[in-house]
């Protein structure tokens, strides 16, 4: 019973991923809670293994090796091993990092050093390179040797902070973001967006939610896209506090969970989706919830055709007070003006919830029977 009120939680709502890496995974996670999901990568991740400049980055690490190695994401350290372990210099790379002092910026940084054998020596638990930076500096780093790994947006303040107080810094970028595999897809999405096809907007990374409020932007719909976000119309979820603050530059306070995981940002969403549907429509066929692909009565997906959803939202969106049957015509497909239509609509939408649930008003409309709270 337990699953399947989970899958009913999210039934109806349309998330729309942004991710590139685990995409699918997170994607599933969605769905199995009743999600329907549309996918969008704002940005691409360029392979590693290939990479020359990383290798002889590394070889530099090697020949010169450093006082403190920070770790800035898990992926990224696991991919630096990776493509050590590819041109055939994992060992000296493990031998100097061993006799480093390591530095994880979070949870799963840390988690991916100790998967290579190595211990941190100390974690920022806030997961934000500024922590970093306030203890090494506030420890003073003149003459240390320093190198940090990047995430794929490169330089994070970091490397210009510790040269700045006289460290000697080696930067390495173990992955790097290329222009999203779909433009069309992401130009779509922000569109979609603006234009109230979505309920949530999903963000794993900075330079990701970057990259879409940009395509926004060109897009035309930055602003629209603002108004939904600040008037509770479009939900804004980040996996974490540095994955937020591109949003919150642009004014929009996302949904973040209380762990980086992607496990935590589901879980999240379907608290907050959970909380909402304390919050529904209460009426004499229960609680009502409304979202942008179906509707929940009283915890049951409902069957409608799309000009039933719209015209059910509609009474919803009037909260018990009288709709016109004018206005019920306009919320169905064709410009018809015949009053019949509407009568038809309605009656079908009685079929497909409760008889009970929609009253008609004589020579006024119809309206949902509410009960007040």
């Amino acid at each position: 019973m337990a699953a399947d009120h989970i899958s009913q939680t999210m039934a109806g709502c349309v998330v729309l991923v942004t991710a590139d890496r685990r995409s699918s995974e997170l994607r599933a996670a969605l769905e199995r809670r009743g999600a329907v999901v549309r996918h969008a990568a704002a940005l691409s991740m360029v392979p590693h293994t290939d990479d020359a400049a990383l290798a002889a980055g590394t070889r530099a690490v090697i020949a010169d090796p450093p006082d403190i190695v920070v770790v800035t994401t898990g992926i990224g350290f696991r991919g630096w091993i990776e493509a050590a372990d590819a041109v055939g210099i994992l060992d000296p790379l493990h031998e100097v990092l061993g006799r480093a002092r390591i530095v994880a910026r979070g949870p799963k940084a840390r988690g991916a050093i100790q998967a290579a054998g190595l211990q941190a020596d100390w974690v920022a638990e806030s997961e934000t390179s500024a922590e970093i930076a306030e203890v090494l500096l506030g420890e003073g780093v003149e003459g240390v040797r320093i190198a940090v790994q990047h995430h794929g947006a490169g330089s994070d303040g970091l490397d210009d902070a510790f040269r700045a107080a006289g460290a000697h810094v080696q930067s390495l970028v173990v992955y790097r973001w290329g222009p999203p595999p779909d433009a069309a897809a992401v130009e779509a999405s922000v569109r979609a967006a603006a234009g109230g096809e979505i309920d949530v907007v999903a963000f794993t990374s900075a330079p990701g939610a970057a990259a879409w409020l940009e395509a926004a932007e060109h897009a035309g719909v930055r602003p629209a896209l603002r108004r939904r976000f600040t008037g509770g119309g479009l939900l804004a979820a980040a996996i974490g506090p540095v994955t937020a603050k591109p949003l919150r530059d642009a004014g929009i306070e996302p949904l973040i969970p209380d762990r980086g995981r992607l496990g935590s940002l589901v879980r999240a969403l379907v608290a907050h989706f959970d909380e909402q549907r304390t919050q529904a429509l209460t009426t004499v066929a229960g609680p009502l919830q409304v979202h942008r692909g179906a509707a929940v009565l009283d915890g049951r997906v409902l069957a409608l055709s799309p000009s039933g959803l719209e015209v059910l939202r509609l009474l919803c969106e009037a909260g018990g007070d009288v709709v016109g049957r004018a206005e019920v015509l306009a919320a169905l497909p064709g410009t018809s003006l015949d009053p019949h239509a509407a009568e038809v609509a309605i009656a079908r939408l009685r079929e497909a919830t409760s008889k009970d649930l929609i009253r008609t008003v004589v020579k006024r409309g119809y309206r949902l029977e509410v009960i007040p709270r």
